[in-house]
């Protein structure tokens, strides 16, 4: 059986080569879509900024590399890139998953999402996806929500300068924000989301009900 994502050429660097920070997941995807503009190889406009949360910044992954055996990890938010193609399969980066990187968007959706139906409703998870493109113009970040009520730093930051816009220096709220009201791209149910983007095939439901 052939590997789900054969002839498939990644947009980006091998895991390895890329431009990573632990636990600044928003910089992680704006630096991934910066080397995909620079590279010219791919449409910028086939690729997504994904941000996954919820009104109460509870949601659940699985897989992730700082998760312990089959137990999730309950972030606040993460961010992740979706790249549309014109082929049968969509896929994720993500690089904090232990999945393959990158990773064919129905397995990533088994292994990772999984489903809603069998969590609380506190944990239910929604989508924002920013289209590329946009995202490189609109995201800012002074990195503040990463100190504590002492100025410390909660995690290192990244070694590069911060990004920032001519219009701001902080939005990254706007971003979390799972309100269709607020800042820039489309809002989605989970649900709606994997059936928007996955291939309907059976392997994207292989969990249901587990």
């Amino acid at each position: 059986m052939a590997r789900p994502e054969a002839g498939y050429e990644a947009a980006v660097r091998p895991r390895p080569a890329c431009t990573y920070t632990s636990c600044y997941c928003e910089e992680n995807v704006w630096k991934l879509c910066d080397y995909i503009r620079s590279q010219d190889r791919h449409p910028l406009e086939e690729f997504y900024a994904v941000f996954i949360s919820n009104d109460r910044r509870m949601i659940p992954l699985w897989k992730q590399k700082s998760g312990h055996g089959d137990e999730p990890v309950v972030w606040d938010y993460h961010v992740i890139l979706l790249h549309v193609t014109s082929g049968e399969q969509n896929f994720i980066y993500d690089l904090d998953t232990v999945l393959p990187f990158p990773c064919p968007f129905d397995m990533y959706s088994v292994e990772a999402f999984r489903l809603d139906d069998s969590l609380r409703p506190e944990f239910h998870r929604k989508i924002r996806m920013i289209r590329a493109d946009l995202y490189l113009k609109t995201f800012a970040s002074d990195r503040s929500h990463m100190k504590d009520a002492d100025g410390k730093w909660q995690k290192p930051p990244p070694p590069y300068p911060c990004i920032e816009t001519a219009d701001s220096k902080m939005n990254l709220d706007d971003f979390i924000s799972m309100n269709p009201e607020v800042g820039w791209g489309s809002v989605f149910s989970l649900s709606d989301f994997v059936h928007r983007f996955g291939s309907q095939t059976t392997y994207s439901y292989s969990l249901e009900g587990q």
